[in-house]
């Protein structure tokens, strides 16, 4: 079950965010509790972050950004990670499912993601689950700790 993040949430937030087999892959640098928490609360405040749970554990999470104006019927989707203890057991494809039927409650014609080129098990995970491949982002993100700059693909789920 997907729900929205609440501030007893941050813990588990903060662990996905800084585990260093997820950390390369997503938007924030390795940084300190006390540096994450204005993050984390801006989360919250804008409504975009949400937990994935299976009987009330947290297992999983993901931002689901909707853009506005002429492209309010497409949403971001960000931050996707799911807790490395529960790997490998079909969670990922289950939150998938329910952020595609998040999406169709919203009306939303496209959901769209960027994802490193390195990422391989991401972006099979994606087109298993109906995404497709629609390009690709040069020396889009900047990892700060390793100095260097990685590719991103851009993928889209359309309704």
């Amino acid at each position: 079950m997907n729900r929205p993040a609440q501030f007893s949430d941050f813990h588990f937030i903060y662990h996905l965010y800084m585990h260093p087999e997820i950390n390369p892959f997503l938007l924030y640098e390795p940084m300190e509790k006390s540096a994450f928490e204005p993050i984390f609360q801006q989360l919250l405040d804008d409504k975009v972050l949400y937990v994935f749970e299976d009987n009330h554990i947290p297992i999983g999470m993901f931002k689901l950004i909707p853009l506005k104006h002429r492209t309010a019927h497409i949403a971001y989707l960000g931050g996707v990670a799911i807790d490395p203890r529960f790997a490998g057991q079909g969670f990922a494809r289950k939150m998938f499912a329910e952020i595609l039927a998040l999406g169709r409650t919203r009306n939303l014609k496209r959901i769209e993601l960027s994802v490193s080129v390195e990422n391989a098990r991401a972006i099979a995970l994606y087109e298993k689950c109906g995404f497709q491949q629609e390009g690709v982002l040069r020396q889009y993100t900047h990892l700060q700790s390793e100095n260097r700059y990685l590719d991103e693909a851009l993928m889209a789920y359309l309704y």
